[in-house]
């Protein structure tokens, strides 16, 4: 048996004259979907497979095709006779552009076999001078196919051997999705051997010694050590730092991608031209110093460094210099110089130092990259990227990240080692080690970019699985937030919108909390929580320990400390009264004890906001206040002349009147119980004064999200906050209840009748669990059920009239119901890619998403 083993990621040639069966052993050893034919490309062009008119065409689609597998990350196989040397140079280019390895298979066999072979097909119908010509083709250029480019060539020379082979497909060096971690992943160290060895004992590193006392090796009962390269030169003790990382990659309990210094020290060693600057003469004098061996050693493990890893199934890259999406789990020369070097402008600054291209602020991919090579004075996240380089050579400080963790370690230099091309500011790390405020500082580009949120797209969640997004909506939703939204940094979420309760069949009733009830018990939630319905505007909070924090953080203005802004991503209040509001709420969380119980800075609120007229002046001035007005004004009128008109004493027209008169007077009731029901939500308020919050839902802060944490727990955290401040912090009355307990139902019920009663909206019914899956999938979050005299302002005065009660019960829910979970998804979705420290534009993703959903055509009153 020959086995034949090719990369995963590969584009494999298959060569051979034809008659070799080339196909028939594509068919045995690839799928049929990663086998593109030249003869089958020819019959989508030509309607004819062996048309040869057609071949120029047939190639443009192959070549096509091919390379958009490739850029997907597909295995590729090309069948065809590729036996011309300018046929196989395309297709060597044809890797190169996506950065993968081409490999040759060769079928090599004998002239006569291939002719008899022909010879049974009718639709060869060719002489045997164009075998001939092939096998001479053939035989030209199968020596040179490693010259030509291709990285693996295997050559099958029988049908035996044909018969025998087997292909296998081996990982690339780069690839090590299988492992999963924990890691910390180190900086650039640059020969400071005493600063490593202390950060590894910080970072919970047991250092093994050998008998003159010298670092040899470093285990960690959990977690592997990651090298971002540069070890070498500039700093005092090279031979150190090799010694002690060779020894760890060696027992297996560290990784090393190679750095741009660690290149040209592997020139230097072995015996070539290169200037021995940026610290190369330190690393030489001091290797020079240690015995033939241990150099021989060096050069073998610089050698051998893979230009990067892709871990953790994919969600961690670590390269020296970066790696764009593109690049990342490919092998190329052009991604080797890369992750050494980078990419520059070609400009170089006033130091005579090349000027680096800011890959980081376009990067889009979801793996988070981590990197060294151009020294910081502090960590940015810039999008899903942070360099770990601080300059520890320059005076600064050796960091690294734990992963996943993403929190930082890292130890002060003990001096300036090596003067910097460029001055390299110092700053202090804070007593536990980590860097900045909290950890590394977010730095979102200026500028979005228009691609994350435009067009046609579906959006993966880990609660449904694919949300789909037309390109009208995403259009709308870019319109609105371009023109009204505050400023992007803050926006991290977006409120879904409510489904209501299925429509009640009481007689006089719209919505009824047995519907709420029965609905969750069809879904197999036992234990729910109604939540009193504040009557204002939805409000989402962002408030912060201090503005440095938010700052720190959020990389928003420096005297910020919060922000409040609608379901439609508006700021509530012109920038004073919003720092005010902002600044209030961020003292009661401060007084209740939320951040330090939370462990964190900052955190996110969902609430209403009241009166329903600060926001919704305009609206009740126009549309509510103008119909009450109006009604007001037409309906004693007309009430009046059908009364002159009933005195009269028509006997023929008597009872048309009097029907027309008690419908008139019965309308005038209806108005003014309309005027009524509005004027329960509206009170004056002069900037603050008279504005209530009535927060909910505490949905996310520093690393954490609490959606699955019950709702009794929000509403208690709530309560702390209405008591640190119960002159601008309302609380939310509730009630627990159980759907399959009769009783328990029926006291929920009365509840929500004296609310109504009382002029509430209602109350809204939710899984006390919070976030539910049930047998269908994922539970609506809540369910609202508005009371009869609020549902007026809905669907107008005259609602309960028995005729338009009748018409009104065929309410179509479905639609908003799947909108009501779509967003809720997306919110989660959003939330969760914000504790997980991912960048501005994939939160926005969501963001953008629940408001573009909000352009489906869906009857508003639901």
């Amino acid at each position: 048996m020959t086995e034949l083993s090719i990369p995963e990621l590969s584009l494999v040639v298959l060569i051979g004259v034809t008659g070799s069966g080339k196909s028939t052993f594509a068919r045995a050893h690839f799928k049929p979907t990663e086998v593109i034919s030249s003869d089958f490309c020819r019959g989508l062009v030509a309607d004819d497979e062996n048309d040869q008119s057609a071949t120029r065409d047939a190639f443009e689609v192959l070549r096509f095709i091919a390379g958009k597998r490739l850029a997907a990350g597909r295995l590729t196989v090309v069948d065809a006779t590729n036996v011309q040397p300018e046929a196989r140079r395309e297709l060597v280019l044809l890797a190169r552009e996506h950065d993968v390895l081409p490999v040759a298979i060769v079928l090599d066999l004998p002239e006569r076999l291939c002719a008899e072979r022909n010879a049974q097909r009718p639709d060869r119908d060719f002489g045997p001078h164009v075998i001939r010509r092939q096998r001479g083709q053939l035989r030209r250029g199968r020596s040179h196919l490693g010259r030509e480019g291709f990285r693996t060539v295997h050559i099958l020379r029988t049908p035996e051997e044909v018969e025998a082979a087997t292909v296998t497909r081996a990982k690339l060096f780069n690839d090590l999705r299988h492992e999963t971690g924990p890691f910390a992943v180190i900086g650039d160290v640059h020969g400071c051997r005493a600063e490593l060895e202390q950060l590894l004992e910080r970072l919970g590193y047991a250092i093994d010694r050998d008998g003159a006392g010298r670092p040899v090796s470093a285990s960690h009962p959990t977690r592997r050590a990651v090298f971002l390269g540069d070890l070498v030169d500039r700093g005092p003790d090279t031979p150190g730092v090799l010694r002690l990382v060779m020894g760890m990659v060696a027992a297996g309990t560290a990784l090393c991608v190679p750095g741009n210094h660690e290149a040209k020290l592997l020139k230097a060693l072995r015996g070539k031209n290169v200037k021995r600057s940026h610290g190369l003469d330190a690393s030489m004098e001091q290797l020079e110093a240690e015995p033939a061996q241990f150099r021989a050693e060096v050069e073998q493990f610089i050698d051998g460094l893979i230009s990067h890893y892709v871990l953790d199934g994919g969600r961690l890259v670590v390269a020296h210099a970066g790696l764009i999406e593109r690049y990342q789990g490919r092998a190329s020369g052009r991604v080797r110089e890369f992750c050494l070097y980078g990419q520059t402008t070609g400009e170089t600054d006033e130091y005579g130092l090349p000027v680096r291209y800011p890959w980081a602020q376009e990067y889009r991919g979801q793996a988070l990259v981590l990197y060294g090579h151009t020294p910081v004075p502090e960590t940015e996240w810039v999008n899903n990227t942070l360099c770990l380089d601080t300059g520890c050579v320059f005076g600064g400080r050796l960091t690294a990240l734990n992963y996943p963790e993403r929190t930082l370690v890292c130890v002060p230099a003990a001096r300036v080692y090596h003067p910097p091309a460029r001055p390299f500011p110092v700053s202090s790390p804070s007593g536990d080690g980590r860097a900045g405020l909290g950890g590394p500082v977010r730095r979102e580009p200026g500028v979005l970019d228009i691609g994350d949120v435009s067009g046609s797209r579906v959006i993966e969640t880990g609660y449904l699985p694919r949300v789909g997004l037309r390109e009208a909506h995403a259009a709308a939703a870019l319109e609105v937030m371009s023109r009204f939204a505050l400023d992007p940094r803050w926006l991290l979420y977006l409120p879904p919108t409510m489904s209501p309760v299925a429509t009640s069949a009481r007689e006089d009733l719209l919505e009824h909390p047995e519907q709420a009830f029965a609905a969750y018990r069809s879904d197999g939630v036992e234990d729910v929580l109604c939540e009193e319905k504040h009557m204002g505007s939805r409000a989402v909070l962002l408030i912060g320990r201090s503005p440095e924090f938010l700052r720190a953080r959020f990389g928003v203005p420096p005297a910020a400390p919060g922000a409040i802004w609608t379901r439609t991503g508006r700021p509530f209040f012109p920038p004073a009264l919003n720092a005010d509001l902002a600044g209030r709420l961020s003292a009661a969380a401060e007084t209740a004890g939320l951040f330090d119980e939370l462990g964190t800075t900052w955190l996110l609120l969902d609430a209403e906001l009241l009166p329903w007229n600060v926001k919704a002046g305009q609206l009740l001035r126009d549309q509510y206040a103008a119909t009450g007005a109006a009604a007001r004004a037409a309906l004693p009128a007309a009430a009046a002349a059908l009364e002159q008109a009933r005195a009269r004493d028509l006997p023929a027209d008597g009872p048309a009147v009097d029907a027309l008169l008690d419908r008139t007077r019965a309308r005038m009731a209806n108005a003014d119980a309309f005027t009524a029901a509005y004027l329960r939500y509206c009170w004056a308020t002069d900037e603050l004064a008279g504005v209530r919050v009535a927060p909910f839902q505490v949905l996310a802060s520093e690393g954490a999200v609490y959606h699955e944490r019950p709702h009794g727990w929000h509403l208690e955290a709530a309560g702390r906050l209405a008591a640190a401040a119960p002159d601008l912090i309302t609380e939310t009355r509730r009630l627990a209840a159980r759907t399959s307990d009769p009783a328990s139902a029926a006291a929920a019920t009365r509840w929500w009748e004296e609310l109504t009663a009382a002029g509430g909206e209602g109350m809204v019914v939710k899984p006390a669990a919070n976030l539910t899956h049930g047998a269908k999938g994922l539970v609506q979050p809540g369910l609202k059920v508005r009371g009869r005299e609020y549902l007026r302002l809905i669907y107008g005065p005259d609602y309960t009239e028995p005729a338009n009660l009748g018409r009104l019960r065929q309410r179509a829910l479905g639609h908003k119901r799947s909108l009501a979970l779509r967003e809720y998804a997306l919110g989660l979705e959003a939330l969760d890619r914000v504790a997980r420290g991912e960048p501005l534009w994939r939160v926005h993703e969501c963001v953008f998403a629940v408001l573009a959903l909000e352009s489906e055509p869906v009857d508003p009153r639901l």
